[in-house]
């Protein structure tokens, strides 16, 4: 009698590793010109990289890569950033802001939507990001209490990670990110236990992100955990809501909690025109002036990477000569001031009005679609609720943020990858059907495809 030896199936590794391992190259400490000073870093590399390896799968399983309504919003920006790149002031100019602007907006998010099959790899990317903010997050905590970070009032004390000096939002964005992500893994799993180690996660990220002293940070994030809150369910996020504030209460009011540094960087908040710092004062002057440029050139802008170039004939006397940095093992240097920190100006001012029309009309696009993916999916009993959460999130943070920055540093690729998660639910994740979501086939798609003839 023969005997029969039991078959298994071989291991199938995900598509999407590729992607975590962009996330996880942002875990490597940042050196001079990775990406700080407009240079590419590893992780940018990484992710041309696994741009070429999508185009790979998709040229040998020949299949048609997107939608026809996907293929639109994803690719809209192309057609501002083509005609802001051919009034750059140069060719090389043109060329390189071009393929930054594709590879945020556009290469590297279509190759995330493209590279994840189904929940599971969401899952996955969104506790990589959480991993990577808990990594970051505890140099930073480290940095503050042994003073070896960033320069702040004249102390080593501002929590920057491994990005440096040079880069001192490259940590607040990290964090915010696995923060945003760990609080859409709480309030939308089912299981108890993975809800209480994102709740952990979301509280001890919350740390790192005071320590950075990032304004523009803490008002995303405080909006961005409003909204999803809401979005959960208004009954826990009264609960929730009414839980935090007491917690607040006792940790500051009565334990005293927080330092006076933290203390008076909150209350500059309220301050910006009363009393205004000198880098208050310089991003309301640059802000004055993208608008000018916007104002000589309304359609097309002044191109791609000029407002450096007509900075100083725009700006007013007002705006000092850059930043101070140093610290966190870099010595002092003055930082000039590339950008007006606002991505709407800078767009507006570079790009005119026809390239904010197409890059902000592609944001409020996945915007709606992740919406309505999610009440899709909370009326489907909310399967998949946790994934919805973190893509609106990760969204309404990335356009509050914009507000008070933009692309730049080495933590820009993971702005990349965090547009193609939200890409990905809003476009494909919102119509899967089942309650593990393990098919990548939308369900519109599928009964088309059932009730066509054979």
């Amino acid at each position: 009698m023969a005997l029969t030896l039991p078959l298994h199936r071989p291991l199938r590794l995900s598509p999407v590793l590729p992607v975590v391992a962009v996330v996880a190259l942002l875990a490597l400490p940042a050196t001079p010109g990775d990406g700080g000073d407009g240079g590419a870093g590893p992780a940018d590399a990484l992710s041309a990289l696994v741009v070429l390896f999508c185009a790979v799968r998709l040229l040998r399983a020949r299949r048609r890569p997107l939608t026809p309504a996907a293929a639109v919003i994803l690719g809209l920006p192309v057609a501002g950033l083509a005609l802001a790149a051919v009034h750059a002031l140069t060719p090389g100019a043109g060329i390189t802001g071009l393929g930054r602007y594709l590879q945020v907006f556009v290469l590297v998010p279509a190759a995330v939507v493209l590279l994840v099959r189904d929940r599971a790899d969401f899952r996955l990317l969104a506790w990589a990001f959480v991993a990577l903010a808990g990594w970051q997050g505890t140099l930073g905590v480290h940095q503050y209490v042994t003073r070896t970070g960033a320069s702040y009032e004249g102390e080593d004390i501002r929590a920057v990670g491994t990005f440096g000096a040079a880069d001192v939002m490259g940590m607040a964005t990290v964090v915010s990110f696995g923060l945003v992500c760990a609080v859409g893994l709480a309030l939308g799993r089912p299981a108890v236990r993975e809800r209480m180690i994102a709740a952990c996660c979301a509280l001890a990220l919350s740390v790192p992100l005071a320590l950075s002293f990032s304004r523009g940070a803490w008002i995303a994030t405080a909006v961005t955990l409003t909204v999803q809150l809401v979005l959960a369910g208004l009954r826990r996020a009264l609960r929730i809501g009414a839980v935090v504030v007491a917690a607040g209460v006792v940790l500051v009011g009565g334990l005293g909690v927080g330092t006076a540094m933290l203390q008076e960087r909150i209350d500059s908040i309220g301050q910006v025109t009363a009393a205004p710092d000198q880098s208050v004062t310089d991003r309301y002057t640059m802000w004055a002036a993208a608008t000018d440029m916007w104002r000589d050139r309304p359609l097309t802008g002044v191109g791609l990477k000029a407002f450096p170039e007509y900075r100083d004939g725009h700006a007013s006397l007002a705006l000092s000569s850059g930043s101070d940095t140093g610290g966190a093992g870099a010595a002092f240097r003055r930082q000039p001031l590339l950008s007006p920190h606002n991505m709407y100006l800078l767009v507006l001012g570079e790009q005119g009005l026809i390239g904010l029309l197409c890059l902000a009309g592609s944001w409020l696009a996945l915007l709606v679609c992740a919406l309505r993916g999610l009440r899709r999916t909370r009326a489907a009993g909310g399967a998949g609720l946790d994934c919805a959460l973190a893509a609106c999130g990760l969204l309404v943070w990335q356009l509050v943020d914009f507000v008070y920055a933009d692309i730049g540093g080495p933590s820009t690729v993971l702005t990349a990858v965090c547009f193609g998660l939200i890409a990905w639910w809003a476009l494909v994740g919102g119509d899967l059907t089942g309650t593990g979501g393990h098919t990548a086939v939308p369900a519109r798609r599928r009964a088309a495809a059932e009730a066509a003839p054979r």
